[in-house]
C-alpha cells in the first residue's frame, strides 16, 4: 500500500480547491492519499517496555526455559506505543513474545496515555518525512486489522517566522517531498483560519496530511492485536535486574524470565533500566503540564468546525514550539501545550509542581486564541525523555548486541509508533533496517554515552 503525494498548492484555485478538501475532512476521517488493492476497500509519548522473544514452555516465573520467549519487551510504565507496536510486530512475524509492564494497566503514569496526538508528514528532516510515509501506512494497517477508528485528518496548521531558517527548512523539505501543502499569505489568513491571531512577521502554511490520532484507543488495538497473536502481556511486575548474555536474565518482583534478545523502551525509566547493563544515555527527564481550554463559543475550535491541528514555532511567549488540537475528547476545551517543561525524576513527578509552561500558555492563549477563556480548565500531566538533538535512540547495546534500545522519543514519538516498532523488531531479530538509523545511533553522543563496563 502506497502513499499518493502531490505538490504544494499555490494558486487560487489549488487553495480553494484544498480548503474545499479541508471543509471534507471531519466527514471522511480517513487515511489520506492512501489507495488499496483491487477488491479490497479503502480504509484509510511516553512509559516503557520490555521485549523478550520465546520458543516453548510454561509461563510461570521461575519455570520458564531459559528460550521460553526469546523475545523479551520491557515496558516500566504504561506500555509505550513504541513497546506495544514493537511486540507486535515481533509477534506477527512468528516470534513468541513477552511484554512485560511495571504498572498494573491501565494508568496514567508514563508518556503514552491520553486521548489525542497530532499525526503528520511535515518535518524539516528528510530522514522523519521518509519514516511517516510508512507510518502513515502502517497505521491505516493496524486500524483496518483492529476495526477501529485511530485517526481523523483535520489538516495541520504551522505559523512561524517567515524568513526564519525552521520555516524555510520545513517548505523546502516539504516540496521536496512533494507533501500536499496549502501556504497561506497574511491577508487570506483570517478567512480561512478565523478566531486565530497570526503574529507580524510569520508566514503560515497547512499540511494537508496532518491530524488527529486517537492515542489511548491505539494503543488498546495494539495491544489487543499483540495478544490475538499469541503475545503475552504481564502487568505490574517491575524489573529489578537484568543480567546480560548470551541468554538475557530478567528479573521482576514476581519472577525471572529468559530469552534470546531484549527489547528496551522504557521512556523515563530507560537509564534506571540501562543501569543494569552498564550504560547511561543523555536523557533528560521532563515533566509537560497538558493544558485544555474553555472555548467562550461552544465549537469555535471543534473538529466539527474544521479547526485543524496547529504547531507554532519560535512563539513570542517561549523558546520552545506551542502545539494544539482542536476540542474534541473534552466537549468545549481545546488541548494547547508547550513543547517542553520541567526536569523531573520519573518516580516522583507528582512533587514537580512548576508551572512556568502554563504562565507561557496563558500569555499566548490571550495573544493568539481569542475565543478560548485565558485560564486552563483542565490540567493533565505526562513526561517526556529528551536527547541533547531531540532525536530518537534506536540502537544495539554497545556492548551486547542482543539487547536492543528504543528511548529519548522527545516528546514526537507517538505518530512514528508502528515504524518504530518495526524498526526495534527487526534489530532484535538481526535483519538489516529498512531506514538508515544513522540519526539514531548511541555513537552520534561520543562522550556521553558513559560504561561501566
Amino acid at each position: 500500500m502506497k502513499g499518493q503525494q502531490g505538490p504544494a498548492l499555490k494558486s487560487s484555485i489549488d487553495k480553494e480547491m484544498a480548503f474545499c478538501l479541508l471543509s471534507r475532512l471531519p466527514q471522511m476521517g480517513r487515511w489520506p492519499f492512501i489507495t488499496c488493492p483491487a477488491g479490497e476497500e479503502e480504509s484509510c509519548d511516553d512509559t516503557g517496555s520490555i521485549i523478550v522473544r520465546v520458543q516453548a514452555g510454561q509461563l510461570g516465573p521461575e519455570q520458564i526455559d531459559p528460550m521460553t520467549f526469546p523475545r523479551f519487551l520491557y515496558s516500566p510504565s504504561s506500555i509505550w506505543i513504541q513497546g506495544s507496536c514493537t511486540a507486535y510486530q515481533l509477534a506477527k512475524n512468528k516470534q513468541k513474545t513477552l511484554l512485560l509492564e511495571q504498572f498494573v494497566l491501565p494508568h496514567s503514569r508514563g508518556s503514552s496515555h491520553g486521548q489525542t496526538r497530532i499525526i503528520r508528514k511535515s518535518y524539516e528532516e528528510d530522514f522523519y518525512v521518509q519514516m511517516m510515509h510508512e507510518s502513515y501506512e502502517l497505521w491505516a494497517q493496524l486500524e483496518k486489522e483492529a476495526g477501529v477508528e485511530l485517526y481523523k485528518r483535520t489538516g495541520l496548521l504551522f505559523m512561524a517566522p517567515e524568513n526564519g531558517e525552521g520555516f524555510s527548512r520545513l517548505k523546502v523539505t516539504l516540496q521536496r517531498h512533494k507533501i500536499p501543502t496549502v501556504f497561506l499569505e497574511k491577508q487570506e489568513f483570517s478567512q480561512h483560519i478565523p478566531n486565530v491571531n497570526l503574529r507580524d512577521g510569520y508566514g503560515a502554511l497547512i499540511d494537508t496530511f496532518g491530524g488527529v490520532l486517537y492515542a489511548d484507543r491505539a494503543l488498546r488495538a495494539v495491544q489487543r492485536l499483540f495478544q490475538s497473536s499469541g503475545g503475552v502481556i504481564k502487568d505490574g511486575e517491575k524489573v529489578i535486574d537484568i543480567a546480560p548474555g548470551a541468554v538475557v536474565t530478567v528479573t521482576t518482583g514476581s519472577g525471572v524470565y529468559r530469552g534470546r534478545s531484549l527489547v528496551i523502551t522504557a521512556g523515563p525509566w530507560a537509564n534506571t533500566l540501562l543501569t543494569h547493563t552498564g550504560l547511561q544515555l543523555p536523557l533528560k527527564v521532563v515533566k509537560i503540564n497538558v493544558c485544555y481550554w474553555k472555548e467562550k463559543i461552544p465549537g469555535t475550535y471543534s473538529v466539527g468546525q474544521r479547526f485543524p491541528c496547529f504547531i507554532e514555532m519560535e512563539p513570542k511567549e517561549g523558546q520552545y514550539d506551542i502545539y494544539g488540537l482542536p476540542s474534541n475528547e473534552y466537549p468545549g476545551l481545546m488541548k494547547v501545550c508547550y513543547h517542553m517543561g520541567s526536569e523531573t525524576e520519573p518516580d516522583e513527578r507528582d512533587k514537580q509542581t512548576d508551572t512556568g509552561d502554563i504562565d507561557i500558555l496563558v500569555r499566548y492563549v490571550t495573544r493568539c486564541l481569542p475565543g478560548l477563556v485565558p485560564v486552563p480548565a483542565v490540567v493533565e500531566s505526562c513526561m517526556y525523555t529528551v536527547t541533547p538533538d531531540h532525536n530518537f535512540v534506536l540502537d544495539s547495546h554497545p556492548t551486547y548486541g542482543n539487547i536492543i534500545i528504543g528511548a529519548g522519543f522527545s516528546g514526537h514519538g507517538f505518530k512514528f509508533g508502528p515504524i518504530i516498532g518495526k524498526l526495534l523488531s527487526q534489530l532484535a531479530m538481526g535483519q538489516v533496517p529498512s531506514y538508515d538509523l544513522s540519526p539514531f545511533r548511541i555513537q552520534r553522543f561520543q562522550s556521553h554515552p558513559r560504561s561501566s563496563l
